[in-house]
């Protein structure tokens, strides 16, 4: 989902990469095509991704990868060409648009209860070890020790059983869902888990970024939303969601939250309203 590493600084105008051309893409389909279930003109998306820098090289590019995965599927009709989103297509965003959505909403109280993966890889096979690793932390688990996986969502314990059988990992892993013991500190054991402060800094970085932003026009709603999607989408990837009680004091992923959810209801009628106008002057051209 990020940038490609050690990118030269760019101006607005520059080429953004393939991988933010996609990414992009992704956020504007789910955003105003999801909804619609009606086929967009290229001309459409591609005018949309220019508000991002991309330029229309990598719009189209970004728009024939897409396709090749099975997203989107075109349709000519006599010298443009539209495209549609496919059944797995509509799947993938409606699915997104839930976790995305729905990510930051309170979870209710928390039982007290941890889920405890123990599964460890030797050092020899580090290509397993960076999936098993990279798995785990988008399904939320952190770990505080070597072997040793973590999360207060017990209800995860599926996940995590899928994860480990298909790294052919399930005959050695085992796993516990227990209350934390009189031994140690359950907060220390939190930090080690998960690197909180770097996670904490990205909340602060979005409320920066977008608590000022206030659209003067269906174009400036339209690229506010959704941008303001595309960098939250990223959060649910990024926060184990842990309870209010791990967290510290006046967690800044919360007013992020707040932030989110009320921006998005604010610029929502301004920006699908403009979508709509783009969408019918191009069905007109």
């Amino acid at each position: 989902m990020g940038d490609s590493a050690a990118r030269p600084t760019m101006s607005r105008r520059r080429e953004v990469s393939h991988t933010s051309a996609r990414s992009l893409l992704m956020t504007v389909l789910g955003e105003y095509v999801l909804p619609r279930g009606r086929p967009v003109w290229t001309s459409t998306l591609v005018d949309v991704l220019a508000a991002f820098g991309v330029e229309e090289k990598s719009a189209r590019q970004a728009l024939a990868r897409t396709a090749a995965e099975g997203w989107l599927v075109s349709e000519r009709v006599g010298r443009r060409v539209r495209w549609s989103l496919t059944p797995p297509g509509r799947r993938l965003l409606t699915e997104g648009a839930e976790r995305i959505y729905g990510f930051g909403r309170d979870s209710g109280e928390w039982d007290g209860k941890w889920l405890m993966l123990l599964v460890s890889v030797p050092e020899t096979k580090r290509d397993l070890r960076h999936s098993l690793r990279t798995r785990l932390t988008w399904a939320g688990f952190g770990s505080p020790t070597p072997g040793v996986w973590i999360s207060p969502d017990a209800s995860r314990q599926d996940e995590a059983g899928t994860i480990v059988r298909d790294l052919g990992l399930d005959k050695e892993a085992m796993s516990f869902v227990a209350a934390y013991g009189t031994i140690g500190d359950e907060d220390a054991m939190v930090a080690q888990a998960w690197d909180l402060s770097a996670l904490e800094g990205r909340y602060e970085g979005f409320i920066d970024e977008f608590t000022g932003v206030h659209p003067a026009c269906g174009d400036e709603a339209l690229h506010a939303q959704a941008k303001l999607v595309h960098e939250w989408r990223r959060f649910p990837f990024l926060d184990p969601r842990l309870p209010a009680r791990l967290l510290p004091h006046n967690w800044s992923g919360a007013q992020a939250a707040e932030l989110f959810h009320r921006k998005h209801v604010e610029w929502r009628p301004a920006a699908q309203e403009h979508w709509d106008k783009l969408t019918g002057s191009a069905e007109a051209a």
